[in-house]
């Protein structure tokens, strides 16, 4: 039995680059540096947002961008703070995709390395209903 999600790894160029920005947007929590001692195929660093573990290793960077991305939650009080910290950073901001009422707010944005993330103020719970309400109406 699947007991929940154990961690997310992405592949990246710089890892130093890379904690700068899952601090800077994400609030990340550093827990772990390989340093020297690479115990996996490359060096490595291990973050928590929240508490979900992310992992970084050093390699190459993803040759495209697509749509394949990690969504974190934030609070919808707090979506124009973020949208801050993102403009403040710099990171390539795709437009978001049209939205139904309800489902709530995306904020997305590229990685040094090509790497989509989202920043979404809804549950799924609100969306199952948005999209039952626009099915409806």
């Amino acid at each position: 039995m699947v007991e929940g999600l154990s961690h997310i790894t992405f592949i990246v160029q710089d890892l130093e680059r890379t904690a700068d920005f899952l601090k800077a947007i994400f609030d990340a929590v550093e827990v772990y540096d390989s340093a020297d001692k690479p115990h996996s195929l490359s060096r490595e660093r291990f973050f928590l947002i929240g508490n979900v573990w992310i992992a970084t290793m050093e390699g190459e960077p993803l040759s495209e961008q697509t749509y394949n991305h990690v969504a974190f939650r934030i609070p919808d009080d707090k979506f124009e703070e973020y949208q801050q910290r993102i403009r403040d950073l710099g990171p390539e901001v795709r437009v978001s995709r049209p939205r139904i009422e309800g489902e709530g707010r995306s904020l997305y944005f590229h990685d040094y390395d090509n790497h989509l993330f989202e920043l979404h103020t809804g549950t799924l719970s609100q969306r199952l209903m948005a999209y039952r309400d626009a099915d409806m109406g």
